[in-house]
Order: structure tokens, then sequence, then C-alpha cells
């Protein structure tokens, strides 16, 4: 086998989708399906199982899933250490973040473009965070107060929240409301946001939860410009919407450090050391 093959491999054991996989690969389901059946053919055992949730590794499949985890690694890490080698400011540099922290920070990312021409920047915007030791990306945008041990970076600000309603419900409802009093938006259950239900459970006992909601951050605040209902936003955000209206204090404990992280073996290259050197200095550029 080789690691083309090893790669089809992986991609199919961490989304058990065939359509999964595919994107991952830049393939499609069919062409992820046809090479299994290949490496599986040229092996003489079974790798995968299709089940109702997807595909599950076999005995055999575990055995070439956990060599290629091995052989994964050592690629990435060759990898790494030709990118943070490279002597030239230019070229790609792929950051992950998350929708919020992208329009917190657009003002500097468009100065680091305008500063830094030669460099082709790929933002990925998701809540699913991608992997750096995978070489998913180079940089990582994070809100957290514990990074990652094995990544290094830069704590490049904070992220307060409080809970915000609509202007038009503030005034129905009254400013000297408790908690329990709003109507509040909740996150889809299968989404499992424990943390909600129990400060609700704690600050607004009995409070109705007028709808619940699978959206970004951009959607749950339209959502409550609406008038639909209360919940959390950023302050970033809230404080700057003149629909809204904050109707608590800041909630400290809900509070997050903002952090720009990366491989250690990649720190030496000029493009991700730019990046988070402009970070930190935007010349004049405001993250706030």
């Amino acid at each position: 086998m080789d690691w083309d093959d090893l790669r089809f491999v992986l991609a199919l054991a961490r989304h058990r989708k065939l359509s999964k996989a595919g994107k991952v690969l830049h393939a499609t389901h069919t062409t992820v399906a046809r090479r299994l059946k290949g490496i599986e053919g040229a092996l003489g055992t079974l790798l995968f199982e299709p089940t109702d949730d997807g595909y599950v590794a076999t005995a055999a499949g575990l055995h070439v899933i956990r060599s290629a985890e091995r052989t994964e690694a050592e690629v990435l890490a060759l990898e790494a250490r030709v990118l943070g080698g490279d002597p030239k400011l230019e070229g790609k540099l792929r950051v992950t973040t998350m929708d919020i922290l992208f329009r917190r920070y657009a003002p500097v990312f468009s100065s680091f473009l305008e500063r830094f021409p030669g460099v082709e920047l790929t933002v990925l915007c998701t809540d699913t965070e991608a992997s750096l030791t995978r070489r998913e990306a180079d940089v990582a945008l994070r809100m957290t107060n514990a990074p990652p041990p094995h990544l290094v970076g830069r704590k490049v600000g904070r992220v307060d929240f409080a809970v915000y309603a609509s202007r038009e419900l503030a005034r129905r409802v009254g400013p000297k409301a408790p908690w329990s009093a709003w109507p509040w938006l909740h996150w889809d259950e299968r989404l499992g946001a424990r943390w909600l239900d129990e400060w609700l459970d704690e600050n607004a006992p009995g409070a109705r939860i007028a709808l619940r909601l699978d959206v970004t951050s951009l959607a749950l605040r339209e959502a409550i410009a609406s008038g639909l209902g209360v919940h959390f936003l950023a302050c970033s955000e809230g404080d700057h919407d003149p629909r809204l209206r904050r109707i608590g204090p800041i909630q400290a404990a809900h509070s997050r450090a903002v952090w720009l992280l990366t491989l250690p073996e990649l720190r030496s290259s000029r493009r991700v050391r730019a990046c988070m050197d402009h970070f930190v200095h935007p010349r004049g550029v405001s993250s706030r």
C-alpha cells in the first residue's frame, strides 16, 4: 500500500460516510468506494463493514488504520519541518477560526493581506476545530482559556459574553424583570448544551424556552434582534448592534481568551511568524 491508499482508509475511518470522506479528499463518493474496493482486493481482506451509522472498521481495518496514522504523523512532521524552514514570505497560509472571531478580527486579516501581498491566505470559518496536527490549517485563532499543550502561540484578546434582547422585547418585559420572565432561545437538544441548561436552572428557574436552534452565531443574533427571545452574545457584537440591548452584566464565568496557535515546528516559518506578529501589532488596526 502507498500513502495515497492510506489517505482513503484514514478519511473513511474518521468520517464513516463515503460522501464525507470524499469531501475531505476532494473526490466523489463513488471514487472512495472504488478505491476502498481496490485496497481490500489487494490485501485480500475486508477493512470496513457498512452499517446504518456508516462504515465501521474490521479487526484487519484497525491494524491498517493504526499503521496509516503512524505514516501520516511522519509525513506531516516532515512537511512541517520543510515549511518551517521556508525563507520566503510568500505562498499559502491556512488559518482556522469561527465566524464570530473572523468578524471581530476582519480588519486585522485585511491589513495583514495589505502588508504581505505575497501570502495566499485561506480562512476556514467553522465551529468544528480543524486539526493543526493533520495540517488542515497552519494557524488557529481560537477562543479558549486552556490552549492545547501540544500547540504554541500568543493570547491576542478576550471575548466577553452577556445576555441580549431586542430593544422592543426589552421595552415590553422591562429592565428590572428577573431572568425567568424572559423568553429564551436555546440550542437544539442534539448539540448537548448542558452549560446553558445548568445556567438557566440556577439563574432562571422555570424560564420558557421560546425556540431551539441549530444555527451559526450570526443567525442567532438575527433571531434575538427579531424579538424571538434572549440569549448570550459576544459583547463585541451585541454592543455594536443598534437593534439589541444588553439586559444583564457581563457573565465573567463565560469569558474566553482569544489565542493564536500553531505547531512548535511551524514557529520558524516566516509566514506563520508574520501572522502571529501582525495580530499582536496590527499597525493601528483595532480588533475591538
